[in-house]
């Protein structure tokens, strides 16, 4: 028997949907080397991301998670990350594993579904296109979308308004600690997958409703 019976469905994008990390990775060290400062390692870039370009860069420029640089370098370095990564975006980026089979069999289900991401919508639209999730999802709720974004619940409640669904009948499905945050103080349930990013925590330390590995595992978990 299905677990979960929503109507809607969100999905995040970076560590739940795409590995974007080596895109990421490629602009953080333009951005490095045009500066002058040391270049950063793959596994500290996964570490860094999930609280959008503004955090990773200053993470990246004080080689720290929660590392606060200078605000005159920071002003100086954030175009230039952005820059780098307009250009890197989607091009390295892949699907995680049971990805596709994940979202075929959610929409083979007739339910609403929607993408709510921290990313600014100047690199969320080019890397849903480069890795053909666009045409999956009925809305897309970046970072900017709104003045507020997740661990703020604002972006869920949004898009349960734009589907006209309440949040007791809906769903997020992410891999971080902000995800949990928001589907929590939204009212949703919340599934999350085991291989995410979230700063090298165990995402099962923070209590979502379920864990998974992959999204073909949602077929035993969503219902109608």
């Amino acid at each position: 028997m299905a677990r979960f019976t929503p109507r809607m469905v969100l999905f995040d994008l970076d560590g739940t949907l795409v590995d974007s990390v080596p895109d990421l990775l490629v602009a953080v060290n333009a951005m490095q080397r045009e500066l002058g400062n040391p270049e950063r390692a793959e596994e500290d870039v996964r570490n860094w991301v999930g609280n959008g370009v503004e955090r990773l860069v200053e993470r990246a420029l004080t080689n720290d998670l929660d590392g606060t640089p200078d605000q005159a370098a920071f002003e100086a370095a954030l175009p230039v990350f952005k820059r780098a990564y307009a250009e890197s975006n989607g091009k390295h980026s892949r699907l995680f594993d049971g990805v596709t089979q994940g979202l075929d069999f959610i929409r083979s289900l007739g339910l609403s579904v929607g993408c709510v991401t921290n990313k600014a919508s100047a690199f969320t639209l080019p890397l849903l296109e480069q890795t053909g999730l666009k045409d999956h999802f009925e809305v897309i709720i970046s970072g900017d979308t709104l003045p507020l974004k997740k661990p703020d619940p604002a972006p869920l409640i949004y898009s349960a308004g734009w589907f006209h669904v309440h949040p007791s009948e809906a769903l997020m499905i992410g891999d971080s600690i902000s995800d949990v945050k928001a589907a929590r103080a939204a009212g949703f349930s919340i599934v999350c997958m085991s291989y995410g990013y979230n700063h090298g925590k165990d995402i099962r330390d923070f209590d979502p409703d379920a864990v998974i590995d992959s999204m073909t595992e949602l077929a035993g978990l969503v219902g109608r």
